[in-house]
């Protein structure tokens, strides 16, 4: 029988890195070139196809007078950039969408994050931290405005707000508050868009609720019950806990909410069909959607939706830009994580 020495199995070994630390080139196999196509490939084919292209070919159609029912067109750069930061409509709906992007997801996280707080650990303040009773049912009411279309929940609404016959102004009115009787809720420019925002709101904090629930359920309990030893109540809880525990989860919110907001098309469609009073509520959307469909002018248009896209990306970074800044990121995470030997030295000091 052959000895197996030192020497045969360090020769079996991998081979270690070059020096300087760069590890050598693996050489490509069948099974690496395979994995690469379809986990890889397909995926990045997929996105060039149906994402970068389309954009692609939108910047070429803004640079163009083209009809949208005609094949004839003619470059003409970027004069309709220039023609649409010249109206005054179109800069009226860019200010709507920046007032949605900052006011909607700061309210609705908010109000989401008070209503999973409070079901997750709103329970006995004496002993282990939970929920309240029946939490199950809460989780289903506030998410059931999530789960009707939006164009009802706008339809719905808009008749609620029925200066005549809503129901809005019947409860206020039955309440005792007569300078409510037939007030036009979404034919003033100081309401229309606060009530507006309240529908988008409405629709959309039970889903976030539900959420913020299940990111909170993955928070260690241990944290938890330190934080009430040391006395902490549950605000305090809330903030040096809750928060810096489910900070990404806030920040994907955030994005989402944020470009639902700078949308906002079947909301303000089905609530507002003109934009509301004096242009009040208009949206870049829904300017685009009038451009090109009452007027025809499919390469202003699409010069529109260039923009909301920029606007939308823009959005995105500042999000990602703020929340690095003010400490957050998983690189920051990594830094601040103790090492194996400060946990080791933690629980032999804990032992002691």
């Amino acid at each position: 029988m052959k000895e197996t020495t030192i020497s045969d199995t360090a020769s079996r070994r991998p081979a270690p890195a070059a020096r300087g630390g760069r590890p050598r080139r693996r050489k490509l196999t069948f099974d690496r070139v395979t994995f690469f196509l379809a986990f890889l490939g397909v995926p990045l084919a997929i996105f060039v196809l149906f994402v970068l292209y389309p954009f692609v070919q939108a910047i070429f159609w803004a640079m163009t007078d083209w009809r949208g029912f005609s094949p004839d067109y003619e470059f003409v750069g970027l004069d309709n950039f220039t023609k649409m930061f010249q109206d005054d409509v179109f800069m009226k709906a860019l200010r709507n969408i920046a007032i949605l992007a900052v006011c909607v997801p700061l309210v609705t996280l908010t109000l989401a994050l008070g209503v999973a707080v409070a079901v997750t650990l709103g329970g006995p303040s004496r002993g282990p931290v939970r929920g309240i009773k029946g939490a199950s049912f809460y989780r289903i009411v506030s998410f059931f405005p999530y789960v009707v279309p939006a164009i009802i929940v706008g339809l719905v609404w808009a008749q609620m707000y029925d200066p005549n016959a809503g129901l809005v102004n019947g409860i206020l009115t039955g309440l005792g508050l007569d300078g409510f009787d037939k007030f036009a809720w979404l034919g003033e420019t100081a309401s229309a868009m606060p009530s507006l925002m309240f529908v988008i709101v409405w629709g959309l904090v039970g889903f976030y609720a539900v959420l913020f629930i299940a990111a909170i359920k993955g928070v260690p309990a241990e944290l938890y019950e330190a934080a009430r030893i040391d006395g902490a109540g549950r605000l305090r809880m809330t903030l040096s806990v809750t928060l810096p525990s489910i900070r990404d989860t806030v920040q994907t919110g955030y994005i989402y909410l944020g470009i639902a907001a700078l949308d906002s098309f079947v909301y303000v469609q089905a609530m507002l069909p003109g934009g509301g009073p004096n242009n009040s509520t208009l949206t870049i959307s829904q300017r685009l959607f009038n451009v090109a469909f009452a007027k025809q002018q499919f390469g202003l248009a699409t010069a529109m939706g260039v923009v909301l896209a920029v606007v939308t990306l823009v959005f995105a970074a500042l999000v990602f830009l703020v929340n690095r800044l003010t400490g957050g990121g998983e690189g920051e995470g990594r830094k601040k994580a103790p090492g194996a030997k400060a946990r080791r030295g933690a629980v032999k000091g804990g032992a002691r």
